[in-house]
């Protein structure tokens, strides 16, 4: 009976494992790798949401917007540096994502804002996102939510800016 219970557990934490890291979603040609947010301090009004968006297709299509149940509204935004100061900006036209190619949403960069958040987003929460492109339709992904100014995922190599989790 141990033995089983073992076998048991180990196939449990196997499934579970492999699951954890199997971390995509995908609609039309568009597949979206490992989205994920930062938790957020309990006052935060804000969060961010980063994921890699892979168009496998021949067609170009558009990351055009996003909603979510956690927040009142999810804008696309940009972090760009202008005369020697980080500035964020919504971007209403979207991202292009040429056929072939893949956008990068991240700290420090493009990333999605999720604003006038319902509650705080605390560290393992999944938060429900759907994603709009203007050619695939729309997908409902979930962000995995890691530590508090977290600088990148687990999941993403690289370096990235961290932004006390409000970006």
């Amino acid at each position: 009976m141990r033995n089983f219970i073992r076998i048991l557990a180990a196939s449990a934490a196997l499934v579970y494992s492999s699951t954890a890291f199997a971390h995509e979603f995908s609609v039309g040609d568009i597949v979206i790798n490992h989205p994920w947010t930062r938790a957020t301090s309990p006052a935060a009004k804000v969060g961010g949401g980063y994921f890699e968006a892979v168009n496998n297709g021949t067609v170009d299509d558009r990351l055009v917007g996003a909603s979510s149940p956690a927040a009142s509204r999810v804008e696309i935004h940009k972090m760009e540096m202008a005369d020697g100061i980080m500035k964020m900006r919504p971007v209403p036209d979207g991202m292009a994502i040429a056929g072939g190619d893949k956008i990068e949403l991240a700290p420090g960069g493009y990333h999605l804002m999720l604003i006038d958040l319902t509650e705080p987003i605390r560290e393992g929460d999944m938060v429900p996102v759907t994603l709009q492109f203007e050619m695939a339709g729309s997908v409902e992904v979930e962000l995995v939510a890691g530590a508090l100014g977290q600088a990148q995922s687990d999941h993403q190599g690289g370096s990235a800016l961290s932004h006390d989790g409000e970006d």
